[in-house]
């Protein structure tokens, strides 16, 4: 009779071990994050670590972060990133004036500039906007130095430079009378109109052509453009027909449903404070390194780990509506700029499938990420937008300059890409470099055209 009594007993008895593993486990957890803690203070790593918000600093330093017009944070967008950028109903958003970091500085009227930029335009000054998104802005950038826009107003200045120290090298305003000296003349290089330039980026990370029509119409125009050039294309083969332009993400899908607003809320929560623990971190910062995927760093504005390719046009139909779009938007902003007379270079920025099979390392590794039907749909999508930008300069013939840089770097030895478009600032000196030639080829900004020889 005893051991049937003992054996009831170890079956009672056996419901309780579980039990028991589970209420030891958040106690393990909380002495192993205690033993973090101490261990990231002992080695005096905890200022590195506390900075550390799940990617490397250049990165979470071009990172979005959306501020509502009492200057908080949404509840449903992540509270990490350090490019502030605020609520706009004319262009959806723009970024704060006067912040800057280590590498970025920010000027007070939301531009990417050192100073400000005053409406009433210095007599000597020649003024070169630039307007797009990411690649435009310059994300990834080491500094506002190594952006293409400097990099551009550095060329052209040294061009006006040595203009002024030899003028003999350039083609003499007016023309010689006789005719030898005169095809002489027209072999040298033709000078531009001298003064002060400067290029100002207007860029904002995110921006598709919707966005950028209107800040050109409702915020650049005020400040006597000379030059504008758009650097864009990208983001409106990613932009879904239905939408004229980039908005803050969820904010009109969680304003109309209040129940799952408030489920992503309470979730968004419990992962911040999750990943805030100095176990979490210090896993993720010294063991794993997790890899951001190339849809997060190649579109500026996205809280969606959706494939690149998933949010590209899948049927003819859609990549119609949305190149027609984009050539809507770029038709609005020459009619704007040609009574004007100010010239409007609308470039197709680059991509990394165009780039060669010699490729480095960095960049295979993206391009094998993106996958063939990515490219296959971003070289459908680049044909069409150059088809309308070519459409637009034809309707438009003295004001619109239309390049198609999709291949710029096509064989580029070094690494362009960081991602699917942002360059590195090797490649920005390139992308500088081909703007300068355009802008020197510009009639608007060179002496008038020599009379006819007889």
């Amino acid at each position: 009779m005893f051991k049937p009594r003992r054996r009831a007993y170890q079956k009672r008895s056996r419901p309780f071990q579980p039990l028991l593993i589970l209420l030891a486990i958040p106690l393990i957890l909380i002495v192993l994050e205690l033993l973090t803690r101490t261990i990231v203070g002992a080695t005096g790593k905890r200022d590195e670590l506390t900075s550390y918000e799940g990617d490397t600093p250049i990165v979470n330093a071009y990172r979005l972060k959306f501020l509502d017009q009492a200057g908080k944070p949404y509840d449903l967008l992540p509270n990490y990133g350090s490019l502030i950028a605020k609520r706009r109903l004319s262009t959806s958003y723009k970024l704060a004036e006067n912040q800057k970091n280590a590498y970025w500085q920010i000027n007070e009227q939301g531009f990417r500039d050192f100073k400000a930029v005053p409406e009433a335009k210095p007599k000597d000054e020649i003024r070169v906007f630039v307007v797009g998104g990411s690649t435009a802005f310059g994300q990834m950038s080491l500094n506002n130095q190594t952006t293409f826009a400097t990099k551009l107003e550095n060329l052209l200045n040294q061009r006006v430079a040595q203009q002024k120290a030899a003028p003999q090298s350039f083609r003499p305003d007016p023309l010689p009378v006789y005719r030898p000296e005169r095809l002489q003349a027209l072999t040298l290089p033709i000078p531009i109109r001298e003064g002060k330039y400067r290029v100002i980026n207007a860029a904002v990370p995110g921006y598709a052509s919707g966005n950028e029509l209107a800040q050109l119409a409702l915020q650049i125009w005020a400040y006597a453009p000379d030059v504008i050039v758009v650097l864009d294309g990208y983001a409106d083969l990613m932009l879904p027909s239905s939408q004229q332009e980039v908005n803050i993400p969820h904010l009109d899908t969680f304003a109309n449903n209040a129940p799952h607003h408030y489920g992503v809320y309470l979730k968004q929560k419990t992962q911040e404070w999750v990943n805030q623990a100095y176990l979490v971190k210090a896993t993720n910062y010294w063991l794993l390194r997790p890899k951001q995927p190339v849809t997060r760093l190649s579109l500026a504005v996205t809280e969606e780990e959706t494939p690149l390719v998933k949010k590209l046009a899948d049927n003819p139909t859609e990549l119609k509506s949305r190149t027609q779009r984009y050539k809507n938007n770029i038709s609005q902003m020459a009619r704007l700029t040609a009574p004007a007379q100010v010239p409007l270079i609308v470039a197709l920025q680059p991509e990394i499938t165009a780039k060669s099979k010699r490729s480095p390392t960095e960049e295979k590794l993206v391009k094998d990420e993106l996958g063939s039907t990515y490219t296959q749909r971003v070289q459908a999508g680049y044909a069409e937008l150059a088809k309308v930008t070519q459409q637009v300069q034809q309707a438009f013939p003295t004001n619109v300059r239309s390049l198609n840089l999709y291949k710029l770097y096509d064989n580029f030895p070094s690494q362009a890409f960081h991602d699917a478009v942002h360059l590195t600032d090797e490649a920005n000196t390139v992308l500088a470099d081909r703007l300068y030639k355009a802008i020197l080829d510009l009639p608007q900004l060179q002496p008038p055209p020599p009379k006819p020889l007889r």
